[in-house]
């Protein structure tokens, strides 16, 4: 037993380089933000949205497997002659696998501009928020102020805000990500959180009154009728900025980010603050570059409201996801990208039709929460006989393949960018050595980076949590805008003179838009 061991702990190094490199060969890079944590790859479907974490939830490496037969790897079990004929003369769907060619893509992903060795954080940070954007915010809250005094009596301690303090107001909110507390104004309270360095540039006084009236966009005109209209020309800023500063690789993922609170702050509320923070009244979608963790595009749908796309407009929910889908992808036309998805997004529907625009997609299928329709009804079943690990039946309609593949439970796979011929493995510690189609290992491979990704990336939100929803929603994409910052900081020369973490690249970010350290503009 010892001996026995002694062997599979020295065969795990062996198979964690192979998955290395077979993870580099689908172009999975290394963690971006270069920190160790705990694998939360046990279960590689798991989506990232809590919602629907049960659909997709794996069962533990503990329980009893079936084993194929000695020195044999576990076929894909064939079809039952008349269940094959039903798939065929139903749907056009066949068992007849032929191979073809993944989409081309020719495309160099990365930064799109090359930033000196001495670019500072704040450099970054402005190549989605620049300055023309925090000016516009200072004549937004300097006017939305006006306006409020006129209507409800002069404020005789208000002066009109610059740019100055609206770069040293954004920083101190962004300072909360770093120290993770939730009130801002813990700065300058004396306690655990407060900094004296940060509290000299502004007064409370002055920081509670920039705050109060903190706007956007002011006034609402004759024409606009979204519910976002106060934040929305940001958002629409942000997403330029994007667009601008990076292009993605060709494996890109829609999945809602981890948005939670901070599990400190969970655990220690009251009851009632914590009924008051699930109460957020939008969901916040991305289109995320799965080989860097760059977020390509946010969409931010509203809960409530009945404009043409909110829910009481829709049907039902794989509707409102196939929206959503279609609004992340709308400038992905043409570029042959491959877009993973979760089950709630996944449908032959709306495959077909991205197929038709040049996206091709590969997406985790589940009977309860994805669209089926137009797919066999015999393989959203699960077979009588017991299967082995590794084993898999698909069937083919065009490009488009449907997999049925069994872990200790069937997952089924949707997809249109992989060949259905070619064969991958899932390599695991304690399990070794997985068969599966190769888009099976794909979407783990793909999919786990996101989820590791998430595990970091939520750590770094702001923590501020105000009580109008355009605000929060402004925040939030503030947190991504710095994220992304970081993403291309690191993959910059300046990483090479300094070499931030996530951490301090925040601490150094903060200090700059404070104007405590040197953030002279780049050239």
């Amino acid at each position: 037993m010892a001996e026995g061991g002694g062997g599979a702990r020295r065969r795990a190094p062996a198979l964690l380089e192979a998955a290395r490199a077979r993870y580099e060969s689908l172009h999975i890079s290394d963690d971006v933000f270069g920190e160790s944590g705990p694998d939360s790859g046990g279960n590689p479907f798991y989506s990232t949205s809590a919602a629907s974490r049960s659909s997709s939830a794996a069962s533990s490496d503990d329980e009893r497997e079936r084993p194929a037969p000695p020195g044999t790897a576990p076929p894909s079990y064939a079809a039952d002659p008349l269940e094959l004929e039903e798939d065929e003369t139903g749907g056009g769907w066949s068992a007849v696998l032929r191979d073809r060619p993944s989409p081309r893509f020719e495309d160099t992903g990365g930064p799109t501009r090359k930033m000196p060795p001495s670019a500072s954080a704040v450099d970054f940070f402005q190549l989605f928020v620049p300055d023309n954007v925090l000016k516009n915010m200072v004549v937004q809250t300097n006017m939305y102020a006006r306006k409020f005094q006129e209507r409800f009596g002069s404020d005789g301690t208000w002066v009109e805000v610059t740019l100055a303090e609206m770069k040293a107001f954004l920083g101190y909110v962004i300072s909360t990500s770093v120290s993770h507390c939730e009130s801002v104004l813990s700065i300058w309270s004396g306690g655990f959180y407060s900094n004296r360095s940060l509290a000299l540039v502004m007064s409370q006084a002055r920081f509670e009154k920039i705050l109060k009236y903190f706007h956007v966009v002011a006034f609402r005109s004759s024409q606009t009728t979204h519910g976002l209209y106060k934040v929305q020309p940001f958002l629409d800023s942000l997403q330029s900025g994007f667009d601008a500063a990076f292009r993605p690789s060709q494996t890109q993922v829609l999945h809602e980010p981890l948005i939670d609170e901070d599990p400190v702050f969970i655990a220690t509320c009251t009851e009632r603050e914590l009924r008051k923070r699930k109460k957020r009244k939008f969901s916040l979608w991305v289109r995320q570059c799965s080989s860097t963790g760059f977020i390509i595009q946010i969409y931010v749908h509203l809960k409530e409201g009945g404009g043409p796309d909110g829910l009481d407009a829709l049907k039902n929910k794989p509707q409102l996801h196939s929206m959503v889908a279609r609004s992340l992808c709308r400038n992905a036309a043409g570029k042959n990208y491959i877009i993973f998805t979760g089950p709630s997004i996944t449908s032959l529907n709306l495959f077909e039709e991205f197929e038709k625009q040049g996206i091709y997609c590969c997406g985790l299928l589940s009977s309860r929460k994805s669209d089926c329709t137009g797919l066999p009804p015999s393989m959203l079943t699960n077979p009588a006989t017991p299967l082995a690990r590794g084993q898999h039946q698909i069937r083919t309609k065009g490009n488009m393949s449907l997999i049925c593949w069994y872990n200790k439970g069937h997952f089924r796979f949707l997809t249109n960018a992989y060949s259905p011929v070619q064969k991958g493995v899932i390599i695991k510690r304690r399990s070794g050595e997985i068969p599966c189609p190769l888009a099976v290992e794909a979407f783990a491979a793909h999919l786990s980076y996101i989820c590791r990704y998430d595990d970091k990336y939520s750590k770094y939100f702001i923590s501020h949590k105000p009580n109008k929803t355009w605000q929060q929603v402004f925040w939030f994409a503030i947190s991504i805008a710095v994220n992304n910052a970081y993403i291309l900081y690191k993959m910059s020369d300046a990483y090479h003179v300094k070499k931030y973490s996530r951490a301090q690249f925040g601490e150094r970010l903060v200090r700059e838009l404070l104007g405590l350290e040197d953030s002279s503009p780049a050239h």
